[in-house]
């Protein structure tokens, strides 16, 4: 058997940070290729340098116009993002300055870009000489203090100034590693018990009977029961709060929209078995992810894929008694578990994906029963995919009404719950609860 060829984790992060910065890729959808390319001793390194530059992107690419003369030329782009990557070693990560340095210049040759050697070199040498000062100019400019981008500052700005920076310092952080315990197998206690016993150290969440939180990132082989008895789930706290809020009864016909990759999906079923379950999403790729996570759950539920705002492509024209929409959003809750987001994310996608949520949820409306209940949810904190939505739909849908979420997580507003993305702690979420309210019958002495 031919032996793969295998890259250098930093000649593979520059490709990877060019493939996310040029080429508009997904980084997750960059990194799946990227971590075959490398030894499997480097692949914890070059995710973390990734992730990392994708994180810092924006400071790093201002540090890096500070130091060149002139720009590089778009057909040695290579070059520049294997000096990003550089850059992000020496400020970001805990390695030694000159092993850093060295084994970056290397990769000059293995591009087989030998004139680069030099300038990478000075390059990379010039800043640690200049650090301090880069550094210390950045933390005078916000948007390169936590390398946001201008628009996406001035949004949160001006929604949440008295929590800005601690926002933004959750925004950069790392996220931690939450589980929910499948309560119909196991008890949360019990199950706190194993990871001691398997050395994994955990403390129940605060909002969520399901929650448990890792204090270490660690690989789901090391979980017991993750495999084998499905006694737990990677889901953040936060999203953990859906099927609480959800709350289906035996019986129920409930309908999961835009569900995959179906952790949501498989805690609705968790909480209560006895539903009629449809789960639909548009992306195939994506629902193959639901059917697995529903078969290591031995969870059962009707998948459907199609676009779930085309009701012929799919509903068969009975109501439901319960609605999750988990609508399509700009993910700008969950930001410090995709950093690409601040790279590829746009202002004007904003305004876009408004209109997609207020039509999904127009649309959706029609299927639920009188009586019914509708959870329109997002990993958005901009008030324009939440609360703005909330108040534009109810200002036409004479039969909808706005239950009160209860609990003392996030911000309430008359239109729902915003949760803040949490330093160690839950992502970034919007939650309304929407009753339709009964058709009144009209008797012929009333009419």
């Amino acid at each position: 058997m031919k032996r793969r060829k295998t890259l250098s984790a930093r000649a593979t992060a520059a490709k990877t940070l060019r493939a996310v910065a040029e080429e508009g890729r997904s980084l997750s959808a960059a990194m799946a290729p990227a971590l075959e390319q490398v030894e499997e001793n480097d692949r914890s390194f070059l995710q973390a340098l990734c992730y990392g530059a994708c994180r810092h992107y924006l400071t790093l690419e201002h540090w890096l116009g500070q130091l060149l003369r002139q720009p590089i030329k778009a057909k040695e782009r290579d070059i520049h993002f294997l000096l990003l990557s550089g850059l992000h070693q020496l400020a970001f990560m805990d390695k030694p300055a000159h092993v850093s340095i060295n084994e970056t210049v290397n990769v000059t040759k293995e591009l087989n870009k030998l004139w680069a050697t030099k300038l990478v070199n000075g390059v990379l040498r010039s800043f640690q000489r200049s650090k301090d000062e880069l550094l210390a100019h950045s933390e005078t400019d916000p948007s390169l203090r936590y390398a946001t981008p201008q628009w996406l500052l001035d949004k949160l700005a001006a929604a949440y100034p008295q929590q800005l920076d601690e926002l933004l310092t959750a925004t950069n952080a790392q996220a931690p590693l939450t589980l929910r315990v499948n309560l119909q197998k196991t008890r949360r206690e019990d199950y706190l018990e194993q990871l001691r016993e398997a050395e994994v150290e955990a403390h129940a969440c605060e909002w969520v009977e399901t929650g448990v939180q890792c204090e270490q990132a660690v690989d789901v082989s090391r979980l017991p029961g993750f495999f084998d008895a499905g006694l737990c789930s990677v889901q953040d706290e936060a999203a953990q709060l859906s099927a609480a809020l959800m709350d289906p009864q035996p019986n129920e016909r409930v309908l999961d929209a835009c569900c995959a990759p179906g952790g949501k999906t498989a805690a609705l079923l968790e909480r209560c078995s006895d539903i009629f379950l449809t789960a639909v999403d548009v992306d195939p790729e994506r629902q193959l992810r639901t059917r697995d996570t529903l078969q290591r759950l031995q969870l059962n539920a009707e998948v459907r894929t199609a676009d779930v705002g085309e009701l012929q492509q799919w509903w068969d024209g009975t109501p439901f008694d319960r609605i999750l929409l988990d609508a399509p959003c700009s993910a700008t809750g969950v930001i410090r578990r995709h950093p690409d987001i601040k790279l590829l994310r746009r202002s004007e996608d904003i305004p876009q994906l408004a209109e997609l949520q207020l039509k999904l949820l127009r649309t959706l409306w029609t299927t639920l029963k009188p009586g019914g209940l509708l959870v329109y949810a997002t990993c958005s904190i901009l008030k324009e995919e939440n609360e703005h939505i909330i108040e534009r739909f109810i200002a036409d849908a004479t039969d909808a009404e706005v239950l009160p979420i209860e609990g003392k997580y996030g911000i309430q507003s008359s239109f729902g719950v915003q949760l803040l993305p949490v330093t160690g702690g839950h992502d970034g979420f919007f939650y309304a609860r929407l009753r339709k309210q009964p058709t009144l019958k009209v008797s012929a002495v009333d009419a």
